[in-house]
């Protein structure tokens, strides 16, 4: 592709003319658009993935280009209008646009958006304060990013600078991230094994939520010398369907790194901030991890933002003698800082985790009952709060069940590490009738479905 500033600049410029419009683009618009946009996506970003999205398989004429959104619906450039019970794979908890997140972040931009980097920024103190005082124990420093794998990388970092150890022990079918080494704690092949070689220290999957393979894994490697740094799960699996362990397992493996003095560190990711009907996943069995990540709804939907918490003792070789020993230009910077401190603010405002306990309840033996009706669809339903899964017979039935779905106007997608099962994950802020909205379009599909078995 030959350079042509003149074009990029003509380009950008008509873009960022779109960008500034508050109304929706005139019909012949939107048509341009959509075709621009899928032309883009194949041309310059990725075609496989264009292939791969049913909003743009399944929708009939004119393919599904989000445009703007408020709550648990957005729209898109057509003005066609979508229940959202994806919710951007946790990320909006708030639900699309929150206005006091968007304000607040507004705000912030007109006075400075990124910070010099050598002076002391205030809003990143105040949400490392915030964080300190809403996660569990004694956790107290923060260090910030963009991404959860940034977070996940970093709480490995850390854990190994304070123990001198290399090793980790994570679950099968694992999600941390996909940078080398959150990539390393993957529990899937798919993503692994064509990468080859990843983190060079030891690595050890056992299955999530046997308590006992940890003990018996941490029992092996201090018999044969082997220096575990950290035990790190989700304390419910988001990308492998929602799973949810037995009531022993986070307190077992909490007093087993204990005892071998290993750390504990709970990726609450997608977790975090009441997606699971408690402020923090591992709050449901009374644990206090050593180190705890957070990301997705930490930016309130509006930024990018990820911390990893830590005690102070555990954060002293992040500070001493060196405080540049893991930096980021770009993380923690001023706009993320301030949809951090307002998503918080509104989190707790709002009280949501109840609202997703409240909402996961109901919603959750609708769900079964569909299962029990339909057994030649459905394997099981797993989750709680409003991190669902519906685990489906084969990968094909789901994808019936999503493609279904969006065509009547409800947005669901899958897991990474789970193909036959599809999430149910929508904002927390979604509304007891659009829940309902949701179980009258599901059990028009699976009808449909159970007809041509």
């Amino acid at each position: 592709m030959a350079v042509d500033y003149e074009d990029a600049l003509d380009y950008s410029s008509r873009w960022m003319d779109l960008i500034k419009k508050n109304e929706f683009p005139t019909t012949e618009q939107a048509h341009q658009i959509i075709d621009e946009s899928k032309t883009n996506f194949a041309e310059h970003y990725n075609r496989n993935w264009l292939e791969y999205r049913k909003s743009v398989t399944e929708s009939g004429d004119w393919a599904a280009v989000e445009w703007g959104g408020s709550g648990a619906v957005f729209k898109d450039v057509l003005g066609r209008e979508y229940l959202d019970f994806l919710g951007g794979y946790g990320m909006l908890d708030l639900g699309w646009s929150h206005p006091d997140v968007v304000e607040t972040v507004k705000a912030q931009l007109n006075r400075s958006p990124m910070p010099s980097q050598e002076l002391i920024d205030p809003l990143r103190g105040v949400l490392a304060k915030l964080l300190a005082s809403i996660t569990p124990g004694d956790l107290k420093y923060s260090w910030f990013a963009a991404s959860g794998t940034e977070a996940n990388e970093a709480a490995m970092k850390i854990a190994k600078l304070y123990t001198g150890k290399t090793a980790f022990i994570v679950g099968v079918r694992a999600f941390h991230g996909k940078t080398m080494g959150a990539l390393s704690l993957m529990g899937k092949s798919d993503y692994r094994a064509p990468m080859g070689a990843l983190y060079a220290g030891q690595v050890y999957h056992v299955p999530f939520g046997d308590a006992d393979a940890v003990e018996k894994q941490l029992e092996i490697c201090e018999k044969v010398g082997i220096g575990v740094a950290a035990v790190m799960f989700e304390p419910i699996q988001g990308e492998s369907g929602a799973i949810v362990p037995p009531d022993d397992f986070w307190p077992r493996i909490r007093a087993a790194t204990k005892k071998y003095g290993v750390l504990l560190i709970a990726d609450e990711v997608q977790t975090g901030l009441g997606r699971t009907g408690r402020l923090w996943g591992v709050e449901h069995w009374n644990v206090v991890p050593d180190i705890l990540t957070v990301a997705k709804s930490l930016g309130g939907g509006v930024m990018p933002v990820s911390a990893v918490t830590t005690t102070e003792e555990i954060f002293k070789p992040m500070m001493y003698p060196n405080p540049f020993m893991h930096t980021t230009t770009t993380g923690g910077g001023a706009l993320a800082c301030s949809a951090a401190i307002s998503a918080i603010h509104v989190t707790l405002r709002e009280k949501l985790w109840e609202q997703a306990a409240a909402k996961g309840s109901y919603l959750i033996p609708q769900l079964e009952k569909f299962a029990a009706q339909y057994p030649q669809i459905y394997e099981k339903i797993t989750g709680m709060g409003l991190l669902i899964g519906m685990h489906f017979k084969n990968p094909e039935i789901g994808y019936k069940v999503a493609s279904g779905l969006f065509k009547r106007g409800v947005l669901v997608a899958g897991t990474l590490t789970s193909a036959q099962t599809i999430r149910i994950e929508p904002p927390l802020v979604v509304t007891m009738e659009q829940i309902d909205m949701l179980l009258d379009r599901l059990g028009d599909t699976l009808g449909e479905i159970s007809k041509t078995m």
